[in-house]
C-alpha cells in the first residue's frame, strides 16, 4: 500500500497550451503550466510555468521554475527559479531565489527561512522595475 502512495505523490499534472482556466487549482503533486490559469494555484510539489505559461492568481508551492509570467503573489517555500524569459508582476515570499538575465520582475521580495511566515512587514527589499538586459 505504501508504494500506491507513492505513485500518487509523483503525479504531474499539466495544462497544456491552448487551454484555459478560470478558478482555483490544488494539488498534492506537481505541475506544469502552459497555458493561461486566472485564479489560484496550490501545490506540495513542484511548479513549472512555461514560456507560454501565465497564471493571474496568488500561487502557493514548495518549488517553482518561471519562464512565462505570473501576475500576483507568489510564495515558495524552498526554491523560486526565474528564468531569462519570465516575467512576474507581483509581490514574492521564498527561501532561496534564482534570477537569470532578461528576467523582469516588478514587485515586493521577502526572503526568510519559513517563507510561509513570513509578513510584508518583515526584511521587505523593494525590486521596482529590476530588468537585466
Amino acid at each position: 500500500m505504501a508504494k500506491i502512495l507513492e505513485t500518487e505523490n509523483n503525479v504531474i499534472n499539466q495544462i497544456g497550451v491552448g487551454t484555459e482556466i478560470t478558478g482555483d487549482v490544488s494539488t498534492n503533486g506537481d505541475i506544469r503550466i502552459d497555458g493561461l490559469l486566472n485564479g489560484n494555484l496550490k501545490t506540495k510539489g513542484k511548479l513549472v510555468i512555461g514560456e507560454t505559461g501565465s497564471i493571474k492568481g496568488e500561487i502557493t508551492c514548495k518549488n517553482t521554475v518561471v519562464e512565462g509570467s505570473v501576475n500576483g503573489k507568489i510564495t515558495v517555500s524552498e526554491l523560486l527559479t526565474m528564468k531569462a524569459t519570465s516575467s512576474l508582476k507581483g509581490d514574492i515570499n521564498t527561501r532561496r531565489l534564482a534570477i537569470e538575465p532578461g528576467a523582469k520582475f516588478t514587485g515586493n521580495c521577502n526572503m526568510s527561512m519559513d517563507a510561509n511566515a513570513a509578513t510584508p512587514n518583515e526584511s521587505e527589499k523593494s525590486t521596482e522595475g529590476a530588468k537585466k538586459a
